[in-house]
C-alpha cells in the first residue's frame, strides 16, 4: 500500500469509480461533497462513503488538511468554484488533479489559484468514458507539475501521459474531442428518433452500416441514447464548455452550443420520467417510442 493520502473532490460517479479503485492503492482515502451537507441527498452518498470505506469529510478544509493529492471530479460548471474553495486550505506541495471537462481557458484560471496558494495543479484530459475502465481510463495530463505526477499516477495503476507542460493542452484535447463524440451522440438520437416516426429506422442504419461498416450502429446507437439519458446534465455542462473553447480559439461555436441544447433537452426528458419504465439495457427504439409518446398533442400529423 502506498503511503498517499487521497481526497476526491465529488462523490458522483467517476468519484465513486476512483475511490474504488485506488482505495487499496492509497494509505488513506477521504471525499468532500455539497451533497454530503444536503439533507434530500446526503443519506445515499454517506452510505455509500461509509461502506466504501471513504471518509466523508464535513468540509473542503477537512480534507485538504488529510490529503497528499486531491481529485477534482465535479461537474464542468464547477470546476473553477472548486479551485477557489481549495486555494485557501491546499496544503504547500499538495498536488491537485483537475479531471474536469472545461476549457482550456477555464483550466488556466483554476492552476492560478492553486498554484498561488503553494499547490501543484495539473490539468486532465479524460479521453473517453470512466465505467467501463475505472481508474485506468486513458487521461492526459498537462501543466508544469505534470511530469512530477504522472510516475505517482501510474503507481497507483493509472493510465496519465503527459500531454504538455502547457496548460491548456491537455483539456483543448479533450474538448475538441467532446464536440465530435457528444455530437454524434446527440446526432444519433435526433436522427435515430426522427427516422422512427417517419418507420425508416432499418434503412437509414443500413447505408450508415455500409458507409462506416467498423460501427454498430444498432449497438452503439442503444449506448448513446442511455448514456445522456442518465447523464445528459452533465453532458450538456462539458458542451458549453467545449463552447467556452471553440470561442476561445476566436470562433461562434454554432455546433457546440447546439449539442448543450440537445443534451439538456433529452436530461429534461429524463426528469420528466418518461424513460422510467424502459428496464434494463432498452434498445434505442424503446428510447425513441418514449420520446415520440411524450410530444405535445399535435405536434406531428
Amino acid at each position: 500500500m502506498d503511503s498517499l493520502r487521497l481526497g476526491l473532490i465529488g462523490y458522483g460517479e467517476v468519484g465513486r469509480v476512483f475511490s474504488a479503485g485506488l482505495r487499496d492503492a492509497v494509505a488513506w482515502t477521504g471525499a468532500w461533497d455539497l451533497k454530503f451537507a444536503e439533507p434530500a441527498s446526503s443519506g445515499e452518498a454517506l452510505v455509500h462513503a461509509a461502506s466504501a470505506g471513504v471518509h466523508a469529510c464535513g468540509g473542503v478544509a477537512e480534507l485538504c488538511a488529510q490529503a497528499d493529492l486531491l481529485i477534482s471530479a465535479v461537474t464542468a460548471s464547477s470546476t473553477l468554484a472548486v479551485a477557489q474553495a481549495v486555494a485557501p486550505h491546499i496544503r504547500p506541495g499538495c498536488h491537485f488533479l483537475d479531471l474536469n471537462s472545461a476549457s482550456p481557458g477555464t483550466k488556466q484560471q483554476a492552476a492560478a489559484l492553486i498554484d498561488a496558494a503553494g499547490g501543484r495543479y495539473v490539468e486532465a484530459g479524460v479521453m473517453t468514458s470512466v465505467p467501463p475502465y475505472g481508474i485506468r481510463v486513458p487521461m492526459l495530463l498537462g501543466g508544469a507539475h505534470a511530469p512530477g505526477l504522472q510516475p505517482v499516477l501510474a503507481r497507483l495503476g493509472m493510465d496519465a501521459q503527459v500531454a504538455s507542460e502547457r496548460l491548456g493542452v491537455a483539456s483543448a484535447t479533450k474538448m475538441c474531442r467532446s464536440v465530435m463524440i457528444k455530437g454524434l451522440e446527440a446526432l444519433v438520437i435526433e436522427s435515430y428518433t426522427a427516422a422512427r416516426q417517419y418507420g425508416v429506422e432499418d434503412a437509414m442504419i443500413a447505408t450508415l452500416q455500409e458507409t462506416f461498416p467498423g460501427i454498430d450502429w444498432t449497438k452503439q446507437g442503444a449506448y448513446f441514447f442511455s448514456r445522456v439519458a442518465q447523464h445528459g446534465r452533465r453532458r450538456a455542462e462539458e458542451m458549453r464548455e467545449a463552447a467556452n473553447t471553440v470561442r476561445e480559439a476566436g470562433f461562434e461555436p454554432f455546433m457546440a452550443s447546439a449539442i448543450a441544447d440537445k443534451h439538456d433537452w433529452m436530461a429534461g426528458q429524463a426528469q420528466a420520467g418518461h424513460f422510467a419504465d424502459l428496464g434494463p439495457n432498452p434498445p434505442w427504439q424503446a428510447y425513441a417510442d418514449a420520446l415520440l409518446a411524450a410530444r405535445p398533442a399535435g405536434s406531428a400529423d
